[in-house]
């Protein structure tokens, strides 16, 4: 055997390593996961809110809410608004700021056996780069970067709408990161394949896929946009047929590995992301209505390996074609 094929078989056995203790383990961009399941940015906070509820020991990942290189006070109230089969929410990415999240909410995760993968936004490609270079040597272990923000340079088009621009963005967040990028895609475009090419040009280590879809709610009774920002994201069960769809759709279209969300309400939803191409999964808006649902679907996950005889979960990724 050539010393050529024996690396390969060894790299190859170096990979399923991890799996063999631990069915459900995955990895995104060189990055172990103990199972797939992770939280939604937005949904989860900084897990200090739901630590109560759920063991942050037993997540593939905690994905904390946009961290923005200063404080974002968000949208105007009223700016959530449930509809049928999910909610509409125009919070306007509110958070602390960069400075509150390392002194306060970082320190926390970090005493937990879970990745940490942090979600950054920005409102001009200098705002990305200020939090991605703050993060430099800090204990995260992946960047989400929110392509979905309004560039105000652009006159307030969503930098992931752009082909060109996401390529671009990707470049120099990649030029600044330590960490493994992550590009968190919008489902508001024409074509979700062409910009998931375009963000793995640029570089990106992995995708996540789908934020939400631009939604609006109309009182009839008063006549007037029930959220003061006029239209939101909307999120929830129906949009996890879209969802699915555009996962397949990019998996088809990249090698990277890919973050399926959008809908998650139940451990069959999550696997129907994985079977799609999805690596890992990330639950987001089923958290409002059922705090420890995470802890289920890790549970389901387990049991649905065990039920089909797998000896791993990565045996489902990307089994449909």
């Amino acid at each position: 055997m050539g010393a050529g094929i024996i690396e390969n078989v060894d790299k190859q056995t170096e990979m399923l390593l991890p799996e063999l203790d631990n069915p459900l383990a995955v990895t995104i961009a060189g990055v172990r996961l103990a199972n797939p399941v992770m939280t939604a940015s937005g949904t989860f906070g900084s897990g200090i809110e739901y630590s109560e509820f759920v063991d942050l020991n037993r997540l593939g990942a905690v994905v904390t809410k946009g961290v923005a290189d200063v404080p974002w006070e968000g949208n105007a109230a009223p700016r959530v608004a449930e509809v049928y089969g999910g909610m509409l929410n125009a919070i306007g990415l509110q958070n602390p700021g960069i400075d509150t999240f390392l002194e306060r909410d970082l320190p926390f995760l970090t005493q937990f056996d879970t990745r940490i993968i942090v979600n950054v936004c920005g409102h001009t490609e200098e705002e990305y780069l200020r939090v991605v270079e703050r993060l430099q040597d800090q204990p995260a272990d992946l960047l989400e970067i929110n392509i979905s923000c309004p560039n105000v340079k652009e006159g307030g088009i969503a930098f992931g709408l752009d082909p060109r621009g996401v390529e671009q963005i990707t470049k120099k967040i990649k030029k600044k990161a330590a960490q493994p990028v992550i590009m968190k895609l919008s489902p508001n475009v024409t074509d979700i394949a062409e910009i998931a090419r375009a963000a793995e040009a640029g570089g990106a280590d992995a995708l996540s896929l789908i934020n939400t879809l631009t939604g609006m709610k109309i009182d009839v009774k008063k006549k007037r946009f029930v959220l003061a920002n006029r239209t939101g994201g909307m999120s929830g069960p129906a949009i996890h047929p879209v969802a699915v769809r555009m996962v397949w759709q990019c998996a088809q279209a990249v090698s990277i590995p890919l973050i399926g969300m959008g809908g998650i309400r139940n451990t069959e939803d999550a696997l129907e992301f994985m079977l799609a191409g999805a690596t890992a999964v990330a639950v987001g808006t089923a958290n409002f209505l059922q705090p420890d649902i995470t802890m289920e679907i890790v549970e389901g996950m387990q049991a649905y390996v065990e039920e089909e005889g797998l000896g791993s979960i990565q045996e489902i990724i990307g089994a449909v074609r």
